[in-house]
């Protein structure tokens, strides 16, 4: 297939609180232009906005209309913006959070959407972030340690909270109508893709790293009628279909997805895809060793290895779930950003928000100049980063944040860089499991919108002890999804040759500093030793809090 070389595409990354559209050119990855647009109703996690009525803790939904909203805005916003015709486009890419589900009907339509489910919060999208299952997920680790299922092992040896069979199974015993309904329980990945070209398409990626697809299969039928008589049809009546690879073509884009997009109709459409995973040949780093942290509102860590190894508390890893032929690891933090923007609405003091505004910078920008006059450790502090639970390596949504060493004269900004530090052990615990556990991690290209902020990023090349690079993008999933939209369109043979010629990072932009790699040793230390007694059993109070709190809210309600 010849390319004209002006020839673009459009990847669309799809976050937890907006849509995000980027036009690529295909011959060497010029961003021309880009949009976003944020969700109308963002994260549900307070009350159901069809009733008003309050919803219990750990929730998290979303709205699926608010998807289509992005692109009937943000794409055609994004060829405005970059000067082409739609013409020019040839392909175009989706990227979404996971393990994000959405309950639908055989044709595809989310049961929130019908009038008979608009007031069950269980028919709406349960976002990535939603940690209600917890108790399903605990059976379901129990059930496969007992048995001995050879599949646990491949994700670190616990089932999360997030995934797929957790959520559907919460789904059949707290609303079986809802359950009997559901004719497919998708992923979000895969539910755009099937708006976009009409066709139910399943991704190999969130197969294998949410939906518990090991060598060629999902846990048995017998595991299933184990956990609930009634679950034992889930892979075979709700799951179950053909899996595509990344980079696939998965349709061509249909008469009503491109008056949506403004785009032409027949185009490609790529096989759905994970923010975090299209992110690694965006930064070029398609190669064994080469860990990609994509810093937002949580972390998410992606690397690629020649050979299969065992992991504990990795999130799963999946034979050619990055790049073919490779091993793809995936693990993570389930706050980071979401921490320090808690910590600015809730914990901040009215005079430092006043300051910042005469001085015309953001309240983040003022507590990281700051906290960056301090040497390590002067403020006395160290926290644990689970104020949104422990992915990995506890993989634990029941833990909740600590700060230690608090005085009288504690100030807002110390416990800040508290924070800031303890995110970045949090990924010192990854890094440092991986690499015991065979998979050496030999360079950490960092992602997202935290690669702004320079406090941070020396704190986390200091306490990695490795010299930080910082993808060329500020737009790395979309940019990721766009590079496959040119592989699906044909414009570049393989993924491979895409990130070659559209991917960008600056290679070593933060290296540590020798003094501070030594000071953050000893806080380390301490910060491994409040890990290991709150998160490995030594000390319950955690889950007895959380028990604490459910029956409060509960007796209110």
């Amino acid at each position: 297939m010849t390319i004209d070389r002006d020839a673009c595409v459009v990847g669309v990354d799809f976050g937890t609180l907006s849509g995000r559209a980027v036009v690529v050119r295909v011959r060497d990855g010029a961003e021309l232009g880009t949009a976003v647009h944020d969700y109308r109703h963002g994260v549900v996690d307070q009350v159901l906005p069809a009733t008003g009525r309050p919803l219990p803790p750990e929730w998290a939904l979303q709205v699926p209309a608010d998807y289509l909203d992005v692109l009937r805005t943000a794409v055609p916003q994004a060829v405005e913006a970059a000067g082409i015709s739609a013409d020019q486009v040839i392909g175009i890419g989706t990227d979404f959070t996971a393990c994000t589900m959405v309950p639908v009907t055989g044709d595809g339509t989310p049961l929130c959407d019908l009038p008979e489910f608009a007031e069950n919060p269980h028919a709406y999208i349960k976002l990535w972030r939603h940690h209600a299952a917890q108790p399903q997920a605990d059976r379901i680790n129990e059930l496969a340690r007992q048995r001995k299922e050879p599949w646990l092992a491949r994700y670190g040896g616990l089932i999360s909270s997030e995934w797929e069979f957790a959520k559907g199974l919460q789904v059949l015993e707290e609303a079986p109508e809802v359950y009997a309904a559901m004719e497919h329980w998708v992923e979000a990945a895969d539910w755009i893709v099937w708006q976009l070209t009409g066709t139910y398409t399943r991704n190999a990626c969130t197969a294998g790293y949410k939906g518990i697809h090991q060598d060629g299969a999902y846990p048995g039928e017998e595991f299933l009628k184990s956990l609930n008589p009634e679950f034992a049809g889930f892979v075979a009546d709700k799951l179950d279909h053909p899996l595509s690879a990344l980079g696939d073509k998965a349709g061509t884009l249909t008469t009503q997805a491109a008056e949506w997009t403004g785009l032409k109709q027949g185009i490609a459409v790529s096989v759905g895809n994970v923010d975090a995973h299209v992110t690694a040949p965006a930064a070029q780093a398609v190669g064994p060793g080469q860990m990609v942290a994509i810093m937002g509102t949580s972390t998410c860590h992606v690397m690629s290895g020649e050979e299969l190894h065992e992991v504990p508390g990795m999130c799963g890893v999946v034979d050619g779930g990055i790049v073919p032929g490779l091993w793809g690891y995936e693990a993570g933090q389930s706050g980071v950003g979401d921490i320090f923007a808690w910590f600015l609405r809730n914990q901040v003091p009215p005079s430092y928000h006043e300051e910042a505004a005469e001085r015309g910078i953001s309240v983040h920008e003022l507590l990281s100049e700051l906290a960056a006059r301090q040497e390590v450790g002067e403020h006395g502090l160290v926290a644990l980063d689970w104020h949104s639970g422990n992915r990995s390596v506890l993989v634990d949504h029941e833990l909740s944040g600590v700060v230690v060493g608090q005085t009288l004269a504690t100030k807002a900004e110390d416990v800040y860089r508290a924070l800031l530090e303890a995110t970045a052990f949090g990924t010192r615990v990854i890094v440092d499991t991986f690499t015991d556990s065979g998979v050496p991690v030999t360079e950490l290209v960092i992602a997202g919108g935290l690669t702004k902020n320079t406090l941070l990023m020396q704190i986390y090349a200091d306490v990695v002890n490795l010299p930080l690079s910082v993808i060329g993008s500020a737009q790395g999933p979309a940019l990721g999804s766009a590079m496959h939209a040119a592989v699906a369109a044909g414009a570049h043979k393989d993924i491979r040759e895409a990130a070659a010629a559209m991917g960008s990072v600056r290679r070593n932009v933060f290296t540590p500093v020798q003094k501070n790699v030594e000071a953050y040793e000893r806080l380390f230390l301490d910060y491994q030793e409040l890990h290991d007694y709150f998160g490995r059993g030594a000390n319950d109070v955690m889950h007895r809090l959380r028990e604490y709190r459910r029956a409060a809210l509960e007796g209110k309600s």
